[in-house]
């Protein structure tokens, strides 16, 4: 573990400063940022970085085993295709996937993280049970599974256990394609408990509810009842689709959000995954409450979601993260790219993100800022960034990268978001250690070898047809 890094120049809170020292104090589960001092010379025995330092992102949102799926669903064979037909697509790999598979998959996609990015992810995990739908011998064998391959990677994770007990509002049973998924309140509380047991370095855990239609009102109240004194992120899937919101207001008279609301559930805990489809009411309600909203650009497009109001959720002072959900993307500059580009195609104007009115004209400056602490909620972690406090991770820019070349220094994270493509970072530091060295991971190949050898065998066994 490094001791002393210093850069030339670093993203602290408040923008870009110069000629930084950055002191790490190290600590059972990871090292974090002691003392960070800008405007000084590098002292003999500190590591100098490469490039310019910018805090790690959180992907505050994904599935592990999509992976295995990401761009095998873009072909359509009949008149209709949205979320709905690609879920059932997605069943298929969910139903096959050994524990084995899933390690090498993950493994894979957080080493792919990293390189785009992000040092933390936030898996919500309701892939729970074997292929026939019963318990493993140890109920958490996937869940360590997950564990595993993020400290292969060298990621932290924040393993989010999902409560998943029903097929719809109407339907209080699950279909036969979804009995891996099964999981109660109480069985959500005691995994959570389990994983924070397990004390592994870099290793957190939260709550989740999969959605309102997949989860009864009494079992959610009864999370909320057993997670009373918890402290950690409680996370779900709320207004992704117009057919969910319809469903809901049918069977409970409310939208979901209002729903969440009304019952007195959301509070600064809750992250708030798509809220694609909310209301002016509901957002301010959201506000109230606390809580933040998770977004996952790249996701949201390719699955036909919509598009949501960034431009009110960030007026209102609402916490806004960013994931990578079905891992279509791995790239957290993507995210933000396609975050604000998402915008101007709605409301077909420029620089939507950006506030001079709160003297903040970078759109790039505002969107980080916002994911860096938006982020920080979703994972569970008391602070974040290139901050004292916060866990010690970094990535260094790739100042050889095509988009960077001759540019202005002070405009640096403009072009680092929006004069793509992007590339990955040079190098990327978790917890005080390099996890990415001049772009290379020093497991990448092992790991490489392992997911091919996973998918042949995952697609090997498909269906035909």
């Amino acid at each position: 573990m490094l001791e002393r890094l210093w850069a030339p120049r670093a993203w602290l809170p408040g923008g870009w400063r110069e000629r930084v020292l950055l002191e790490i104090q190290p600590g059972s589960r990871g090292g974090r940022w002691a003392a960070i001092t800008p405007n000084v010379d590098a002292p003999p025995g500190a590591e100098v970085a490469a490039g310019p330092l910018l805090p790690g992102f959180v992907d505050a949102h994904g599935h592990a085993f999509q992976r295995a799926f990401a761009g095998l669903a873009e072909r359509r064979e009949r008149a209709d295709d949205d979320f709905w037909s690609w879920r059932e697509r997605m069943y298929g790999v969910a139903l096959r996937i050994t524990p084995a598979q899933l390690q090498a998959v993950a493994a894979q996609l957080f080493i792919e993280l990293l390189r785009g990015g992000y040092t933390q992810a936030c898996e919500f995990h309701y892939l729970q049970h074997d292929v026939d739908g019963r318990p493993y011998a140890d109920p958490l064998a996937l869940s360590w599974a997950l564990a595993d391959a993020a400290a292969e990677a060298g990621i932290g994770l924040t393993l989010l256990p999902v409560l998943y007990e029903r097929a719809g509002f109407k339907q209080p049973a699950l279909r036969q394609e979804q009995r891996r998924f099964r999981l109660d309140a109480r069985g959500v509380w005691e995994a959570m408990r389990r994983i924070e047991a397990a004390r592994r370095p870099l290793l957190g855990a939260g709550l989740a509810i999969h959605s309102l239609r997949a989860a009864a009102p009494a079992s959610i109240l009864e999370l909320r009842d057993l997670s009373e004194d918890f402290e950690g992120p409680i996370h779900i899937h709320v207004a992704e689709q117009p057919a969910e919101v319809k469903d809901c207001l049918a069977a409970t008279g409310e939208r979901p959000l209002e729903w969440l609301y009304g019952q007195g559930l959301l509070d600064p805990r809750w992250q708030l995954v798509h809220a694609t489809h909310a209301t002016p009411k509901e957002i301010a309600a959201v506000d109230a409450s606390g809580a933040g909203v998770v977004i996952c650009p790249t996701t949201e497009a390719n699955l036909g979601d919509g598009l949501p109001a960034l431009d009110a959720w960030l007026a209102a002072g609402v916490g806004v993260a960013v994931g990578s959900d079905s891992q279509v993307s791995r790239d957290a500059v993507e995210e933000l790219r396609w975050l604000e580009y998402g915008q101007r195609l709605r409301l077909q104007r420029r620089n939507v993100a950006a506030a001079p009115g709160l003297r903040e004209p970078s759109t790039a400056a505002r969107l980080v800022d916002a994911v860096t602490a938006g982020g920080a909620a979703a994972a569970g972690e008391p602070a974040w960034g290139l901050a004292v406090g916060a866990r010690a991770d970094a990535l260094v820019a790739d100042m050889d990268a095509d988009g960077l070349l001759g540019g202005p220094p002070e405009q640096l994270l403009d072009a680092l978001l929006f004069a793509g493509p992007t590339r990955p970072w040079r190098d990327v530091l978790v917890a005080g250690g390099w996890a990415i060295r001049n772009g290379r991971h020093a497991q990448g190949a092992a790991v490489a070898r392992r997911f091919r050898d996973a998918m042949d065998a995952l697609w090997a066994s498909a269906p035909s047809g």
